[in-house]
């Protein structure tokens, strides 16, 4: 096992994010212990709110929405996955599998003795996260989730999902044509930029802040875990994601806490999990769930200091 770290100077003088990095070690089963960086701002004993990013993002996509957390009196935590950002990245893409993120991530709130936390997914940021929540419920006190899945590959989610992904019958699955376009992508693309997916996503911007999305890969070799995610979502039932995501989905539906959706109109690719979640999970009936008008995929890139406002009021809600 190959361990890769990109080269500090990547981070220098990068737009909108003057934040210090902050390390900790974590650890799982099959890996030797790894270095993550996470953004902590705000008051030390403010408030915690945890933003867990997805692919192809870190914590970079948040900026907004620390800059606003912190402006509120909260105190904002950002972690980069394995893989992503500043944190340590493994050379071989078999190295990564959602059961480690899953336990990377568990061992980073560990590490910090997170507790009280109001915990912030989107994208994979859900999968993971809200796995995490699953195996120490104690540690959280309220959710948003923003953008994001849950995939089960369960038959009862036909006709639910803007991008379809359930089982049929016994033996059968229906995918949507455009995720499997987009796995197919990220495996057969002789190289791949995360920029490329974030502009697509979210009309033209700065080519600082393109830049500074792909500024945690600076050649192919440290790649390997972006390009691996993909192969991670759960085209069917078999899939050991798809058991992660039944056992997660299966702990939330016990899930009394507040639990707030706060996905924008213009995801397709997410569309109908939010109805899912607000259905299932018994903390999220009864709430105003909230729409961001304007946005595609990257709500944090798009309308990071509205995000912000509605995690903030949130969190500080009965």
């Amino acid at each position: 096992m190959t361990v890769l770290r990109t080269p500090e100077g990547r981070f220098a003088d990068l737009p909108d994010y003057p934040f210090r990095p902050n390390y900790t070690q974590v650890a799982t089963v099959g890996t030797e212990p790894l270095r993550m960086h996470y953004v902590d701002e705000g008051p030390e004993d403010g408030q915690v709110v945890l933003l867990v990013h997805g692919q192809p993002t870190w914590s970079y996509s948040y900026r907004k929405v620390i800059r606003t957390l912190v402006a509120q009196g909260l105190r904002a935590i950002a972690p980069d996955h394995i893989g992503f950002g500043r944190s340590d990245k493994l050379s071989e893409p078999t190295d990564y599998i959602l059961e480690r993120h899953v336990h990377w991530l568990h061992s980073f709130v560990a590490s910090l003795d997170l507790r009280n936390v109001a915990l912030v997914v989107h994208d994979w940021g859900g999968p993971i996260g809200l796995s995490v929540l699953a195996r120490d419920p104690d540690r959280f006190a309220r959710v948003v989730a923003t953008n994001t899945v849950l995939h089960t590959a369960d038959p009862s989610l036909a006709g639910k999902l803007g991008w379809a992904l359930h089982g049929v019958g016994n033996a059968q699955v229906t995918v949507q044509e455009a995720l499997l376009d987009y796995v197919m992508f990220y495996q057969r693309a002789p190289d791949i930029r995360p920029s490329l997916f974030v502009q697509a996503a979210s009309g033209p911007l700065p080519a600082e802040v393109l830049a500074a999305y792909d500024a945690p890969f600076p050649d192919r070799s440290f790649k390997a875990g972006l390009r691996q995610m993909t192969t991670l979502v759960p085209l069917t039932r078999n899939d050991p994601g798809a058991a992660i995501g039944r056992a997660t989905m299966a702990s939330l539906e016990r899930w009394e806490r507040p639990f707030l959706t706060a996905f924008s109109d213009g995801d397709v690719a997410t569309r109908g999990w939010d109805t899912v979640f607000q259905e299932r999970i018994p903390g999220a009936r009864g709430r105003d769930h909230v729409t961001i008008h304007g946005a595609g995929h990257f709500v944090q890139e798009q309308k990071g200091e509205e995000l912000g406002r509605i995690i903030a009021g949130f969190t500080s809600s009965a």
